[in-house]
């Protein structure tokens, strides 16, 4: 069986950087962060008191008031970073793409814990009766963004959601890519949302000692591969990634960003939370990438990073890329994205998706800020792109995003050419 190319054709982005792509991108590449303090509920009693929030979000620009109450926040970022793809696409289903034809795979690790927490906390206020909103399990659970942006664009497509801790949207992109490669489907609308900067949310991720507690100077907080990091940032937001079989979208003239080459998969097998010390399930889940993309380790320009900060995870990332590309590892760029958008959880894989496209488009790669002190448990010879963006000649990248549970996975993007 001939396997499809499958191309990117529309791109939209709600994130803690701005809320569209151009805006996302410029502050990415001028290396500003989108931390500062929380302003979501009251941090008094919290241990950690900052995150990479949204800013003025306004889900009127893309639904009606009315509607956007039965949306959780995480849907509503995803309901406007897909309208955005949408637009920036220019698909019309009907007209230049058949609704059966055309589907929505989207990811998200925690989905509406905005309403679930609101709605527990408001019964338990109550007098034990249990009187909930009738919109409590739509807006909740993580599948339904996927079905509100095929409501609203009539695509009667596969239509689910990935969950995989902070791996859900590459598992999202990847089973997208699949999708189109074996014919089943000609469009597909993915990425991922996430609103996780909430009291359940950062509690739970302080009380594992995962989150960064500097609050002195949040916006230097997320300091990937620093030898002074102590855990990540929480960030928010959705982005969305329209992918394409490409004589489909040749055929109606889309513009053409980049395409989706190869996706790979792997366990760490290890811990419920922590990487495998040797790096294992990442070095794994690289070469199975690189092997479906049919392309050696030497083809790759340049790797965005899970990269999340944290103290055990930044070393056995880069253990494992010294393994997979050896004496190729210092001739790549490397950069951790999250430095500056923080931890979208679920929604990593789709934004860092975002930056890579971009990278492919501007021949710019983005920088690793917040880079003070040398960790020397990390190789600085490799070049990790640090506190500054780079340019260079970039035909293939590899973005890797590995979630709690051991869930890895990777995709592989290039230049597109005829």
């Amino acid at each position: 069986m001939q396997l499809k190319r499958v191309v990117i054709t529309g791109l939209g982005a709600i994130t803690p950087l701005g809320n569209d792509v151009k805006t996302f991108w410029d502050a990415l590449e001028a290396g500003k962060s989108g931390c500062d303090m929380i302003t979501h509920f009251d941090t008094t009693n919290f241990k950690t008191k900052f995150a990479c929030e949204i800013k003025d979000f306004d889900i009127t620009q893309y639904m009606n008031k009315k509607e956007s109450r039965r949306l959780d926040l995480f849907a509503q970022y995803g309901m406007g970073a897909a309208s955005q793809a949408m637009d920036d696409s220019g698909l019309e289903v009907g007209k230049n793409v058949d609704a059966d034809r055309a589907g929505v795979i989207w990811g998200s690790g925690i989905g509406g814990i905005h309403t679930f927490q609101q709605e527990v906390t408001d019964f338990n206020k109550g007098t034990g009766i249990p009187r909930f909103n009738p919109f409590f399990i739509p807006k909740m659970i993580v599948d339904i963004v996927s079905g509100h942006i095929s409501i609203k664009y009539g695509l009667r497509g596969p239509n689910f959601v990935t969950v995989s801790a902070c791996a859900s949207s590459t598992n999202a992109l990847i089973d997208s890519f699949n999708y189109i490669r074996l014919g089943q489907a000609d469009v597909i609308v993915s990425g991922g949302s996430e609103a996780a900067v909430i009291e359940s949310g950062i509690g739970g991720f302080n009380a594992m000692k995962a989150l960064s507690e500097r609050n002195d100077s949040p916006q230097t907080a997320s300091r990937p591969f620093d030898k002074n990091r102590d855990g990540f940032v929480m960030g928010e937001g959705g982005v969305s990634l329209i992918l394409e079989e490409l004589e489909h979208a040749k055929a109606r003239g889309a513009k053409i960003y980049g395409e989706i080459i190869g996706g790979g998969m792997s366990a760490d097998a290890h811990h419920m939370t922590a990487p495998h010390p040797e790096g294992l399930g990442a070095a794994n889940v690289m070469k199975n990438a690189l092997k479906d993309a049919e392309i050696s380790p030497e083809d790759v320009d340049y790797i965005n990073v899970h990269g999340t900060s944290t103290p055990l995870g930044d070393p056995q990332e880069l253990k494992a890329i010294d393994t997979i590309f050896g004496e190729h590892a210092y001739k790549m760029n490397i950069s951790s994205t999250k430095s500056m958008t923080g931890h979208l959880l679920g929604a990593a894989g789709a934004i860092e998706a975002l930056a890579c496209v971009m990278a492919l488009e501007r021949q710019i790669v983005p920088p690793t800020i917040n880079f003070e002190t040398p960790d020397e448990t990390i190789d600085q010879k490799l070049n990790l792109t640090l506190n500054k963006a780079q340019k260079r000649n970039i035909d293939v990248v590899l973005s890797n995003t590995f979630g709690f549970g051991g869930h890895n996975a990777s995709i592989v993007m290039r230049r597109y050419k005829e």
